[in-house]
């Protein structure tokens, strides 16, 4: 069984990450974010309380796990320490032996969320200064946390409790055999390199980032998982060729509660696009997928899975970055027998209505990667295991 897994965003981001990353927290030592910064929302359920995390990895609600914000981070220091108030406030211990934040992640200014209101609308940031952050981070006129708790700022004092070398800290732990859960934010089609450009968010999203975002070599990811929603949302601007405009979409949205964690703004839903997931495996080298929010589709006469693109005339059987094609081209369906039966209180695959097996099964068969685990609400016993291998 493997030691260190990570887990990613296989489509847009809110995936279901945050449930997944509590749900398999249980059994790690570790929970460390590697990217991003609180333009990520991961929201988690437990026992019907909702908790929404921003910075703060999702293991934080359980005992003895360590949490580590990595250097590929960019964080503010206000919205931090109002996370870790309001954790506090709900009865959740976070102190330095917990919670760890790098002393080389770069630190969020009001001057960078200013000019994310300013100059990035077009691409429907969170405008939260994570892009600027980024920006004077690659032009080195950034400021590290280790840059910031060393002057006397408002909340510096209070932060620098928290810090330490993250680097020498994650490899040790590794070095130990900890079981150490790898946290990525937003999506594979985020990525800066690899996602839907200039549609994207303003760091590595795929495993790759991990040994950026984190110093670790590669050698020490043992295993990579895929979180990808049994539909496709997108959240802003950017191509999404499956995007369904009519009563099927608004259905979805309403029943799946798609709006933002992070800024609450409603998203965009279309058909599962196998193209996307498939490419999502690739470029991370996923070795298994977990699908979320299957119970979603519940009541749907009929079911659709993108299989190819059609653009001018030419179907295209890979996916492609290039927003030109994605924004003209018309997705080519195959078309499934839905399901009529709620997955409330379903605990193994066999329960599962026969067509639900099926879908799951021709998602697999398209992608080319099993499935490992199908979630079918927000809760933590609201989750089937198919392959235990796969986990802790």
């Amino acid at each position: 069984m493997p030691k260190n897994i990570a887990v990613i965003g296989a489509q847009f981001g809110d995936e279901g990450k945050g449930k997944i990353i509590d749900f398999l927290a249980e059994k790690a030592d570790v929970v460390a974010r590697f990217n991003g910064g609180n333009n990520a929302g991961h929201t988690i359920e437990v026992n019907n309380n909702q908790t929404i995390l921003h910075l703060i990895p999702s293991g934080i609600l359980h005992k003895g796990t360590i949490n580590i914000i990595g250097n590929g981070v960019v964080v503010d220091p206000k919205v931090l320490m109002e996370e870790i108030n309001g954790l506090t406030d709900k009865g959740v211990k976070v102190t330095p032996d917990n919670l760890v934040v790098s002393e080389n992640a770069h630190i969020i200014l009001e001057k960078h969320i200013k000019e994310d209101k300013e100059k990035n609308k077009h691409l429907g940031t969170t405008a939260r200064g994570i892009g600027p952050a980024y920006t004077d981070k690659a032009a080195r006129a950034g400021i590290r946390v280790v840059d910031y708790i060393n002057q006397n700022n408002e909340f510096s004092k209070t932060l620098s409790s928290f810090v330490k070398n993250t680097t020498l800290l994650i490899n040790n732990l590794i070095n130990t055999d900890k079981k150490i859960l790898f946290e990525g934010a937003q999506g594979t089609l985020l990525d800066i390199d690899h996602g839907t450009y200039p549609y994207v968010t303003s760091s590595n999203s795929i495993v790759g980032g991990i040994c950026t975002g984190l110093g670790i070599g590669p050698k020490k990811i043992d295993e990579a998982l895929g979180v990808a929603k049994a539909y496709t949302t997108r959240v802003g601007n950017g191509p999404l060729p499956t995007e369904l405009k009519d009563e099927t979409g608004k259905q979805i949205q309403d029943i799946g509660k798609e709006f933002g964690a992070t800024t609450g703004r409603p998203r965009r839903c279309g058909w599962l696009d196998a193209l996307m997931c498939k490419y999502s495996a690739m470029v991370n080298g996923l070795d298994a997928v977990v699908l979320t929010k299957l119970d979603v589709l519940s009541g749907l006469e009929k079911i659709k899975i993108c299989i190819g693109y059609k653009y001018k005339s030419k179907i295209i059987k890979e996916f492609t970055t290039d927003v030109e094609i994605l924004e003209n081209c018309e997705p080519v369906y195959e078309e499934l027998s839905g399901w009529k039966e709620k997955l409330d209180g379903m605990n193994d695959f066999n329960e599962l209505p026969e067509n639900a097996k099926k879908y799951i099964k021709r998602i697999e068969e398209l992608i080319e990667v099993p499935v490992c685990i199908v979630s079918i609400g927000p809760g933590r016993d609201q989750t089937i295991i198919l392959r235990k291998e796969f986990l802790f």
